[in-house]
This record gives C-alpha cells, sequence and structure tokens, in this order.
C-alpha cells in the first residue's frame, strides 16, 4: 500500500496535532512531523495544509524576528483549530479502531 495516499488523507490532522502541542513556523512543523515518524512528509505539503488550514480559520499566525536569518511565520490553533483538532481526532481514532479490528478478523 502506497503510504503517500494514506500521509494526504491524515496530513490536516497530523499538523493539527503538531500545533496543539505548541506553535510552530513553517519547517519546524516539518521538521516535527519527520521526528514523529512521518519522514516522507513533503515540505510543499505542509506549507500547504498551513496555508489552507490558516484560510479556514483554524490557525492563527504572527511574526518572530529571527538571528538566524527572515523572520519567521509562526501558526498555532485557535477556538477553531482547537474545535477541529477535537473532532479530527475523535474520528481517526474510531476509524483506526475499526481498521485494527478488520485486520485482526483478516488475520484470524
Amino acid at each position: 500500500m502506497d503510504s503517500s495516499q494514506l500521509l494526504k488523507g491524515v496530513l490536516d490532522l497530523a499538523v493539527l496535532a503538531v500545533l496543539n502541542e505548541r506553535d510552530g513556523y513553517g519547517y519546524d512543523v516539518v521538521r516535527r512531523l519527520r521526528e514523529a515518524g512521518l519522514e516522507e512528509v513533503g515540505d510543499a505539503s505542509v506549507y500547504g495544509t498551513l496555508g489552507r488550514l490558516f484560510k479556514a480559520g483554524a490557525l492563527t499566525s504572527y511574526v518572530v524576528a529571527s538571528d538566524e536569518g527572515p523572520h519567521r511565520k509562526y501558526y498555532g490553533l485557535n477556538e477553531a483549530g482547537r474545535s477541529m483538532y477535537a473532532t479530527s481526532a475523535k474520528t481517526w481514532t474510531s476509524f483506526s479502531a475499526t481498521m485494527a479490528a478488520l485486520l485482526k478478523e483478516g488475520q484470524a
């Protein structure tokens, strides 16, 4: 099975989960996702997801000066984003439990 297709389906939730821990700028979010085990996540996919979630009203953004280069645009969850995260996490938990049960039955 192509894991990139699975990643596309859960990237919004993964980004929301990372930002639920703490605010982050684009590459920081990419790095944290990769450290969590999503090594195949692409920079452009994450940046696109951040932009889409921001336009959807789920994220706030602010700029912070950086000593190491250009200013960084940080993103964080707002109330709508926390609600989206909670709903999506509940949906994922239910879906993954159903899939785990189906796979267990298939191994019997």
